[in-house]
């Protein structure tokens, strides 16, 4: 990683492949529109000394239509080279930046489920889109501009010590000066910071779509900003770092924007040391053109900072696209096994978070029988969510096995596996597409009929009939949306299309509202039948029905039973049945 990290023309090339020659070709390019973009001032100086020569007799003055001429002439050339380059640099731009989503959503295709979830999809698209895009503006104008940057002062020297070596070196004291000013505001410390920035305005910008979204409790509750903490640290983190970041450039910034505009200054210094004989034509020619040309070189060197810049930018954007890239897919087995049936066992499995020092399951060992509805119930944190999200393999167990019809879940194909389980989430996701195409994407060989026969068991006709345009309403534009328990249950019918036989519901009802529940509690019952079902709920109504329910604490399963067997005992279930019911039936007294 750390040898990735030394330079991001390798990375970039790689990703580039044989449009690598397209990004060569417009350093090169560029590189000889900036040595052409001299010349113009050579002749202009050479129309300043012909003048100079000839006063008062101006009329002697032959060559200045030709100088001129020349000069319009190579500054036009310059130009359509510098197009050329570009022409170049967009090309090998647009592919590299092709090549990096592909790569990076291809990569993520293989990824355990569980990582993108721990992520935030928002996460990941924000580096899919917006570093991609970062690398895309780098190469496309930053590399020509940084050639250009680069040769523009070779040829400046070339010049400079051409016509008096002696004015030449002094110029450029003040440009070698201000190169080590901004070595100080390069380098890894420099680097650092940049992620840094990143992160704080990642941060910023993450709490700040927190709280829009938080803006209708706001205005209903009466809060002021400071109920939403995060938010707030948030800002005053980023205030913090920019503020220490100005401040620890103020004197580097300073020194080098002085040196850069100090090279005129060196000048005058050249003209009282060098004319204290007399002043010479000759000098006097020179010390014109190096007025005329010194400027170039500020403006270089200006150029030259703002691309180690932007690089360290495109660097950052490199390093958070390895982040994705880097982790590792789960593994599919070189000899994969068919499940014979809908089945689940587990024995002694242990599971623990890469960033936790505890199992988030503990030695679990549970058997689920083909067509049996499992219930997991328990306090938040208990480890239900993560049982179930292992039985679809979203990440691999650390010790013990899970086996799907007697076959171990990681000798299973992903692909096979995906169609043996359906995974209702809590948070129901819907795409910026009509309501038929996202209940499609269960089966995407699925009829028009059969979407509509799926969203009929689903009990979502009336959510279809409330738009113009039915089945064809496109969810998310032109203010079409759908609430928590209508996305629940249009969810529900992309899992009765994908006619899985295992069925695995958390927290299904969770965002259902009392209108939309009993449409989903039945939408369920249809989705359920003759299917293993793993079901995990805090409505305990949701579960009394179950062939099994256990109870989860600690990462570990403390009671198992049915219902009216966990309600007799003195457990957890118990206490947890008695509290529900309290706050089920509980009202507010006429006195209140």
């Amino acid at each position: 990683m750390e040898e990735k990290k030394k330079s991001v023309l390798p990375q970039l090339f790689n990703y580039a492949g044989k449009h690598k020659y397209l990004m060569i070709a417009s350093w090169i390019l560029a590189g000889i529109s900036a040595l052409l973009a001299l010349a113009p001032f050579y002749y202009i100086w050479c129309i300043i000394r012909e003048v100079v020569e000839v006063r008062p007799n101006y009329e002697e003055a032959v060559n200045i239509t030709s100088y001129g001429w020349h000069a319009v002439g190579v500054a036009l050339l310059s130009m359509l080279i510098y197009l050329g380059g570009l022409m170049c640099s967009h090309l090998a731009a647009f592919r590299v930046q092709v090549n990096m989503r592909v790569a990076l959503m291809e990569h993520i295709m293989k990824l355990p489920m569980g990582h993108i979830e721990a992520e935030g999809s928002g996460k990941i698209r924000k580096i899919v889109a917006d570093s991609t895009a970062a690398t895309e503006t780098f190469i496309a104008h930053s590399l020509p501009d940084k050639a250009v940057s680069y040769v523009t002062p070779i040829g400046i020297i070339g010049m400079l010590l051409y016509f008096d070596w002696r004015i030449g070196l002094i110029c450029m004291i003040p440009a070698l000066l201000a190169f080590l000013c901004m070595g100080k505001m390069m380098g890894k410390e420099m680097q650092v910071a940049m992620t840094e920035y990143q992160n704080a305005l990642d941060e910023m910008s993450s709490e700040a779509v927190e709280y829009v979204r938080g803006v209708p409790v706001v205005k209903t509750f009466g809060q002021s900003i400071f109920s939403f903490k995060r938010f707030k640290e948030a800002i005053d983190k980023y205030e913090q770092w920019v503020i220490n970041y100005t401040v620890s450039l103020q004197i580097p910034m300073v020194g080098f924007v002085t040196l850069c505009n100090g090279i005129f200054a060196a000048l005058v210094a050249c003209g009282f040391v060098f004319t204290k004989a007399g002043v010479e034509n000759e000098f006097l020619f020179n010390i014109l053109f190096y007025i005329i040309i010194t400027p170039i070189l500020t403006v270089t060197l200006m150029k030259v900072a703002y691309a180690g810049e932007s690089e360290m930018i495109v660097m950052d954007s490199l390093n958070r696209m390895d982040s994705i890239l880097g982790v590792e897919p789960l593994k599919e087995s070189d000899n994969p096994k068919h499940p014979i049936d809908s089945g689940i066992v587990l024995e002694n499995v242990n599971f623990a978070y890469s960033d936790s020092k505890c199992n988030a399951v503990d030695s679990i060992s549970l058997s689920i029988n083909p067509g049996e509805h499992v219930a997991l119930v328990g306090p938040s944190g208990g480890g239900k969510t993560t049982l179930a999200s292992l039985v679809a393999r979203f990440w691999d167990v650390n010790l013990g096995s899970i086996k799907i019809g007697g076959v171990d879940v990681k000798d299973i194909a992903s692909a096979e596996l995906m169609k043996n389980v359906s995974y209702v989430f809590q948070d129901s996701k819907l795409l910026k597409m009509s309501i038929l195409e996202n209940v499609r994407l269960g089966n995407p060989e699925a009829s028009d009929a059969q979407v509509m026969q799926a969203l009929k068991d689903a009990q979502c006709m009336d959510i279809i009939e409330k738009f113009p345009e039915g089945v064809h309403t496109v969810i998310g534009t032109e203010g079409v949306y759908v609430s928590g328990g209508e996305a629940q249950r249009i969810s529900i019918a992309r899992a009765f299309l994908k006619n899985a036989p295992i069925l695995i519901l958390d927290e299904a009802t969770a965002f259902a509202d009392p209108d939309n529940e009993a449409k989903v509690q039945q939408a369920f019952a249809n989705l359920s039948k003759d299917k293993t079902v793993i079901m995990i709920a805090h409505r305990l109504s949701t579960v009394v029905d179950a062939d099994k329910i256990c109870v989860l604490s600690g990462g570990k399963i403390i009671e198992s039973g049915k219902h009216d067997e966990l309600v007799k005992t003195d457990g957890m279930y118990k206490h947890m049945w008695t509290e529900y019911n309290k706050s089920v039936n509980w009202k507010v007294g006429k006195g209140a």
